[in-house]
Order: structure tokens, then C-alpha cells, then sequence
């Protein structure tokens, strides 16, 4: 639930949809969409099917109101009946629009305070860590246990949500026991 509304904050952010706290306004009727289809794509044997942080290419070419995903939706139909021509692109021809995606995705990272360092070395870590572990969501544990530990150790744990200490201790156990 926490990745899921990460990213659709995430998304939501690149379309200037927040208010001005940073704050989704009628956040829940979305997660709720959400939780529904992931819900139903667990029942129909799909990959997830929730807000994904790419969503923010679509966003960025003016979709706001979901027909862009719809559009891409009926665009995959129909690649289905075209994949004998697709399975012909070799792998490597995808990697610049892949390179395009990760560019629109780090432009969040303008809005990180790097005059700060307990926010600003979490989010290195986090940055650095994914591509170097292959995972993005090995990139988000480092982030969110450096975060904890750095201002835990800086005397901020003010700053710090029960989230964020129950997630760290979820992490650290993942990686002890897995």
C-alpha cells in the first residue's frame, strides 16, 4: 500500500494534481481504484495492475484522466495480433525509450533538499542502490532504512512517522531472515 501511494503521489505530483500541503486531494476514491485492480488482475492471473511511477511518461504528454492508459491499453490488443513482428525487434532497440522513462522519472529528484542531509543521503542511497541491486524495490528498503538510521542518529526522530520505523524493521528482518 505504501509503494502503491508513493507512486501514485509520485504521478499525481508530475501532473501538478497537488494541493498545497503535497497532499492528493480524494486520495482514497484512487486507492480504492487501485486496490480493485490489483485485486482483480491477482484473480485474472495478470501482472499487477496498479499505478506504476511510468504512468508519469503518460502524464507528461497530457494525460490526466486515464484515457492515456486506456489508449495504451487498446494499443497492446492489438499488439497481440502483431507480436510475430515485434519479437523481431532485438532487446536492445527498446533502451532509449526505457532511458526516456528514467528520465521523467528522476526529474523528482529536484524536490529533494540537499541542503539537509538526513533527506538528502537516504535519497542518494535510494537512487544508487536501485540500479546497482537491479531492483527498484531493493533501491526503496535501503532508502527507507538509511533514512530511519541517519535520523535516528542526527537526533531527528521527531521527523520520523510510526510507518517509517515499523517499514525499517520490516526491511531489516527481510534481510536477516531472507
Amino acid at each position: 500500500m505504501c509503494l502503491t501511494r508513493s507512486a501514485l503521489i509520485g504521478v499525481a505530483n508530475k501532473a501538478d494534481m497537488l494541493d498545497e500541503e503535497g497532499k492528493l486531494p480524494r486520495i482514497k476514491p484512487a486507492l480504492l481504484a487501485d486496490a480493485i485492480g490489483t485485486t482483480a488482475g491477482a484473480i485474472c492471473g495478470t501482472s499487477t495492475v496498479t499505478t506504476f511511477v511510468e504512468s508519469s511518461s503518460g502524464v507528461s504528454e497530457g494525460g490526466r484522466t486515464g484515457l492515456t492508459a486506456a489508449v495504451t491499453g487498446l494499443l497492446f490488443l492489438l499488439a497481440i495480433f502483431l507480436s510475430p513482428i515485434f519479437i523481431a525487434i532485438p532487446s536492445f532497440a527498446t533502451g532509449s525509450a526505457l532511458i526516456y522513462v528514467g528520465f521523467l522519472m528522476i526529474t523528482a529528484v529536484i524536490d529533494i533538499d540537499f541542503a539537509d542531509i538526513t533527506e538528502a543521503l537516504p535519497a542518494y542511497l535510494c537512487l544508487i542502490a536501485m540500479p546497482l541491486m537491479y531492483s527498484i524495490s531493493e533501491g526503496i528498503a535501503v532508502g527507507v532504512i538509511s533514512y530511519v538510521v541517519i535520523n535516528l542518529c542526527s537526533s531527528k526522530a521527531k521527523k520520523i512517522t510510526p510507518l517509517m520505523y515499523v517499514l525499517a524493521v520490516l526491511f531489516i528482518l527481510k534481510y536477516i531472515f531472507l
